[in-house]
Order: C-alpha cells, then sequence, then structure tokens
C-alpha cells in the first residue's frame, strides 16, 4: 500500500478492525494476502457487513433500515461526484475505487441486494434468486478481482460461479435462521410447491423425506454451480491465489457438511481446527492444480 496521510491511515486501521471483530466461516483481509491489500480487502469487507447489519440485524423498522443504506448511497454518490467524506469506511472506498480502478456499479449493486433483503422476503422461481446473487454476492469476488489487477472476462466468470455458489450454499445453511429472524426465505416457491413442502414446515423444522428431498435438489445444484469457478483457483498467482483457494475449499467443506446432514437439515456446519488446516492445504495446493 502506498504512503497515506494520517486520515486515510485511520480509516483503514477502522475497517481492519470491524473485519477482524465479526466471526466469518473463511478467512477476511488474512495474512494469507500481500500486505498491500489487506486494507483494501478490509474497507470492502466493512463496507458489505455494515450495509448487510442495516438490512438484517439490530431492532430497526422497514424504512429505518432502508434510510440507513441509502445513507450508504449517497456516500457512494459523493465518491462518483469526486467528493470527499468524514466516515471512515468512505474514506478508505474511495481511496480503494480510484487506486484500483473498481467500477463503482460492483457498490451499488450490493446496496441493491441490501435492499431487496429489506423488503423481498419470498421468490416465486429459481431464476429469481440467481438475479439476486448477481447482485449480493458475484460484486464481491468482481471487486477482489480488480484488487488483484486480474479480472479479464474468464476470471469474472469463473468468480462469478463461485461467489453465487457460495451464496446458495449460505442459504442452505441459514434456512432456520432466515425464516426465524426476518421471516426470509430463499426456496423458490414453485419447487417447494412441487415436492410437497411448506413455510410452515421449514418454519417448525420438520425433518422428512420432502424436507430432504428439497434441500438435495439445491445443494446438488449449488455444487453444480459452485465447481464451474475452480479454474479461477490456478488462473491466478501467488498470495491471492491462495486465499481464494482457501476460501474455494472452504465453500466445498461446507457444502459436504450440508450433504451429510440427513439426521438434521437445519443443523449449521462449523468448520473445525482440521477442516480449516485442508482448506489451507488444499489452497497452498490451488495455484498447481487445477
Amino acid at each position: 500500500m502506498h504512503a497515506p496521510n494520517r486520515q486515510l491511515l485511520e480509516a483503514y486501521q477502522f475497517c481492519m478492525a470491524l473485519a477482524h471483530s465479526h466471526y466469518e466461516n473463511f478467512p477476511v483481509a488474512s495474512r494469507l494476502l500481500k500486505k498491500d491489500l489487506r486494507y483494501p480487502v478490509s474497507a470492502v469487507y466493512a463496507f458489505a457487513r455494515s450495509a448487510d447489519d442495516f438490512a438484517d440485524e439490530g431492532e430497526h423498522t422497514k424504512s429505518e433500515r432502508l434510510a440507513l443504506l441509502h445513507g450508504f448511497e449517497e456516500e457512494l454518490d459523493k465518491i462518483q461526484a469526486g467528493l470527499s467524506s468524514s466516515q471512515p469506511i468512505f474514506i478508505a472506498l474511495n481511496d480503494v475505487i480510484n487506486r484500483f480502478q473498481v467500477p463503482i456499479s460492483l457498490f451499488y449493486d450490493l446496496l441493491k441486494a441490501f435492499k431487496q433483503d429489506v423488503t423481498k422476503t419470498r421468490y416465486k422461481h429459481f431464476s429469481e434468486i440467481l438475479e439476486y446473487c448477481t447482485l449480493s454476492a458475484n460484486p464481491v469476488g468482481r471487486i477482489l478481482l480488480y484488487l488483484n489487477h486480474s479480472a479479464d472476462i474468464d476470471n469474472l466468470n469463473y468468480s462469478d460461479a463461485i461467489c453465487t455458489g457460495l451464496q446458495l450454499i449460505n442459504f442452505y445453511q441459514d434456512i432456520a435462521q432466515d425464516i426465524d429472524e426476518n421471516d426470509r426465505l430463499y426456496l423458490p416457491v414453485d419447487e417447494m410447491k412441487q415436492l410437497s413442502v411448506s413455510v410452515s414446515d421449514l418454519r417448525q423444522k420438520i425433518n422428512n423425506e420432502h424436507t430432504r428431498e428439497l434441500l438435495e435438489l439445491h445443494l446438488q445444484r449449488a455444487r453444480s454451480i459452485y465447481v464451474q469457478g475452480q479454474p479461477l483457483c490456478k488462473n491466478l498467482s501467488g498470495r491471492f491465489a491462495v486465499e481464494i483457494g482457501v476460501i474455494y475449499h472452504g465453500g466445498l467443506s461446507v457444502l459436504r457438511k450440508l450433504e451429510q446432514n440427513t439426521d438434521n437439515i437445519y443443523l449449521r456446519p462449523r468448520l473445525t481446527r482440521h477442516d480449516k488446516f485442508n482448506m489451507l492445504w488444499r489452497g497452498l495446493l490451488c495455484p498447481f492444480f487445477s
């Protein structure tokens, strides 16, 4: 990272502290990355994590959540207009966008997804869920590729597959939590009807042949999308390739655990120390083996 002024350094330190204060299954701005990428990645994470919390956390009303997200949108407008901000996240993000030439549209897309989280709780068809993923997940991978100066068309497409797959995996590990906390469901209504599964079944955590068949269908679909992104790991190099490899194999670890949850499809997987060692080992090999 170039020598920053004090305000910018403090803004990045704020973002890094926020990134390290949240539990995540996968590494965020970890030491696997080169030092000059850790701060930019932490700024992207701080933006996305904070906006996600606006949409989901706390006791805010729907209108209050949308107002908070609109405030973030106004901060992006300032960056686009070349104006400065007093908020640490956007001081850092302004530097990231301009220094790495990241399309600001990717950040607007993330905000659209978080607004959708507030206003939409049901999806009629799987195609609607995929459209949501193009806003909620794919921009993150694309931003990371821009930070690494590796955003060519092939890599962007591979990244989209990984990010969509990860988003779907995240949905399926949080089925019970999403319904309990936000009355939100990322399983398409039409397929639930076809397999005789009701929202009430999921709310009551019914684990029978119908609910298992529904989840199995979606896990198979998530895997088929996810593995299409595997070549990205070999297309990259250095520490960044290792970081992406660890994330990729972490996603596979969670997916496998979900596939094994036949006794309780609502059990949320947690990665063990052994799982994380496996992720690191496979991540280290990722630049050499597709």
